[in-house]
């Protein structure tokens, strides 16, 4: 099991940026994938993007070109860094971890993006 402390959502206005953070309690070598997901009432969580401990990259569509995730080795710490947001985006953000078939998952931050 992994602890991850989420930060950083918030009120953003359409085509604002924001960054979340993702504080895991161990190093992110140990970690086989990190990953950002989200869900919106009345839908299923869905993916947002993945990073592997050694950088290789995954986004879903609707993400691609706009948002970016990156790894902090030093501070073990994944961020999601959201540019041009638009309302579809308004959800609880959750951070996953996963070591070979085991989940941990962050308690979620709430990113509203509205005018």
């Amino acid at each position: 099991q992994v602890q991850l402390v989420e930060s950083g959502g918030g009120l953003v206005q359409p085509g604002g940026s924001l960054r979340l953070a993702c504080a895991a309690s161990r190093p992110i070598f140990s970690i086989t994938t990190l990953g950002w997901y989200r869900r919106t009432p009345g839908k299923e969580r869905e993916l947002v993007a993945t990073i592997t401990n050694f950088g290789a990259t995954n986004y879903a569509d609707s993400t691609k070109g706009r948002f970016t995730i990156t790894i902090h080795y030093a501070k073990s710490t994944v961020y999601l860094h959201m540019d041009n947001l638009s309302p579809e985006d308004t959800a609880v953000y959750y951070c996953n971890a996963r070591v070979g078939d085991v989940d941990s998952w962050g308690q979620g931050t709430q990113v509203t993006v509205s005018a």
